[in-house]
């Protein structure tokens, strides 16, 4: 093999295309914020407008940008929640799931409208095989049933 041959073999490898852009957060907070951004909004005007509405606490565009790129161990407190709710214009509801289930893996759902005991029924039947619930719908059909027929 001739020296020719060698610094052939050395070559620098081509650089990345840097057209290609660099893939979006995976995470459902960063994803809102990266919407956010995408929609013309800069990790600045976020910051300005990050008020907690109840204490007053503000969060900086770099807690933004750091949720964004590289997001801390920890999730949000409470109260940065908020002010990332005000900043997003999002229900704070919204941003507490999306935390949820970026941090803990933790997918919330809920039933509007329905007091403690319902969800307390409905989350114990979540985990049932289909034979048990369908065993409870017809239950509570039944129940129904019988009180418009007294009602009647």
């Amino acid at each position: 093999m001739t020296r020719e041959d060698d610094q052939d073999m050395t070559a620098a490898a081509p650089a990345p295309d840097s057209s290609t852009t660099a893939p979006t957060p995976t995470g459902p907070l960063s994803q809102l914020i990266q919407d956010a951004i995408d929609t013309g909004k800069s990790l600045r005007d976020l910051g300005k407008v990050a008020i907690d509405p109840e204490s007053g606490e503000r969060i900086s565009w770099q807690y933004f940008q750091k949720l964004i790129k590289n997001p801390p161990a920890s999730a949000p407190s409470p109260v940065q929640m908020r002010a990332i709710a005000a900043a997003l214009g999002k229900p704070y509801r919204r941003i507490q799931e999306a935390t949820a289930k970026q941090w803990l893996q933790y997918e919330a759902t809920e039933l509007a409208g329905y007091g403690d005991e319902m969800r307390i029924i409905v989350a114990h039947l979540s985990g049932q095989p289909e034979s048990e619930k369908r065993r409870w719908r017809m239950m509570i059909e039944a129940a129904e049933k019988a009180q418009r027929e007294s009602d009647e």
